[in-house]
């Protein structure tokens, strides 16, 4: 009775131990799974994150092609100057050559000298010693001053539409874009020259003023 009083207690023994292996080897199984699937977790989590953080990145920064580059640049640059319209170079050099010609008209020019000599030359030949004093001073003197004054009218008149001109282009350009000071008052100079000028040679050319001496 003893043997077997012993045997039965090894065997529950034995089988205690089984049943504690299974129970350990259970948990540690469970404790694995949950390692993984937390692990699975947290990777599917990164991966979540990774994706939306380069879903978000080019709606948040500026990516290389938002950037301007330099010929972005240039070609900005060209389509702003072609929209901005003239930079008013020309309107200044029309000023000053308004200007110019005015005062060509008041103190003369080559060509006025050029054709009062030529019309002196041709009274000269087409008058004798015979003929009597108010032809020669007509024909050597009145047509010479007369084509001086033709040509510092014309002067004028050219120096008085530019001017005009110029004065006028802002209202044909760019609407919002004023003129520069500077080219307005030179403009305005060329017109008031042009104006003396054209006024004073109508009153040379018809002898209203520096007229002809009387020879009676």
């Amino acid at each position: 009775m003893g043997t077997k009083t012993v045997d039965e207690t090894g065997v529950k023994t034995d089988e205690r131990k089984t049943d504690e292996r299974k129970t350990d080897e259970r948990k540690t199984d469970e404790a694995t799974e949950a390692a993984a699937s937390t692990e699975a977790a947290e990777a599917t989590e990164a991966s979540e994150a990774a994706e939306e953080a380069g879903t978000d990145a080019p709606d948040d920064a500026d990516t290389p092609d938002d950037t301007d580059t330099p010929e972005d640049a240039d070609v900005t640059g060209k389509t702003d100057g072609t929209e901005a319209g003239p930079t008013g170079v020309g309107q200044g050099a029309g000023a000053v050559v308004s200007a110019g010609l005015g005062i060509v008209s008041l103190t003369g020019s080559w060509v006025g000298t050029v054709a009062s000599a030529r019309e002196s030359l041709m009274g000269q030949l087409q008058t004798s010693s015979s003929s009597d004093v108010g032809t020669l001073i007509e024909k050597g003197y009145g047509n010479a001053w007369q084509a001086t004054a033709m040509w510092g009218g014309i002067f004028a008149l050219v120096a008085l539409i530019v001017g005009v001109v110029v004065l006028a282009r802002p209202a044909f350009g760019a609407p919002g874009r004023p003129q520069a000071p500077w080219i307005k008052s030179v403009a305005w100079a060329g017109v008031a020259l042009g104006v003396i000028g054209l006024l004073l040679a109508v009153l040379k050319y018809t002898d209203v003023l520096l007229g002809l001496p009387a020879t009676g």
